[in-house]
């Protein structure tokens, strides 16, 4: 029975991106990493840190559960590693919390790096007190079932957005981005000149250039500009 609950439920040795990238990723918001990664990776808005500052990176250690029951993620806490960020999928169930303070509390000493949960929590003041990046959609003060199996380490959808195990989660004010593995290296130099472009692009408006110069040929295709008309 355990080596079938191992092999078929619980994957814990999945490939992980490099510490120095996690690293060098952290410094860039969600909302750069969704721009440069084609508009593609961002959960849904309903997922949102619990409090304005909570903010993560981290790599993907995939839960997926029945709704209403956190059987699983208690062994996910046992098993995920310093800097893990749990993505869970509560498949949007607001009927119980799936995890509240002696799970975060948890969490924070085994040095995770945040909780993305597409469900609810609990024990709400607490965990705003705790300070550990937690990314919900909603409180619930009923408590879950312990009783369900599920699967560890599996590919899996979170906030509308494909998660596989070892993929680069971002979370901060705006929400959570998921970046697949095998890109991460070739997002971070697109990453930093996003922000050196969006950088000088701020001091043409500071300085009083707010005209955009891409719209008036964008108003044109779509239609809502004759062609040699301006504004």
């Amino acid at each position: 029975m355990t080596s079938n609950m191992t092999t078929t439920h619980i994957n814990s040795t999945f490939e992980r991106v490099p510490a120095d990238l996690i690293d060098q990723a952290a410094q860039y918001q969600a909302a750069i990493f969704a721009d440069v990664n084609g508009r593609r990776g961002a959960m849904h808005g309903r997922i949102a840190a619990l409090q304005p500052g909570m903010k993560f990176a981290g790599l993907a250690f995939t839960v997926d559960v029945r709704p209403g029951d956190n059987l699983m993620i208690h062994a996910a806490i046992s098993l995920a590693r310093p800097g893990d960020v749990l993505v869970i999928d509560g498949k949007g169930d607001l009927t119980a919390a799936l995890m509240g303070a002696l799970m975060m509390n948890a969490c924070k000493v085994r040095k995770l790096a945040g909780v993305v949960l597409d469900g609810a929590v609990r024990d709400r003041d607490e965990l705003e007190a705790l300070g550990f990046p937690v990314f919900a959609v909603g409180t619930n003060p009923n408590g879950p079932t312990k009783n369900v199996a599920g699967r560890i380490g599996a590919p899996i959808s979170c906030g509308g957005v494909s998660v596989n195990p070892g993929d680069l989660v971002i979370g901060d004010v705006d929400g959570v981005v998921v970046l697949e593995r095998e890109q991460v290296a070739m997002l971070l130099p697109l990453a930093a000149k996003k922000v050196a472009d969006e950088a000088k692009r701020m001091d043409q408006i500071q300085r009083g250039d707010t005209s955009a110069s891409w719209l008036e040929g964008a108003l044109r295709t779509a239609g809502v500009l004759a062609e040699g008309a301006h504004l």
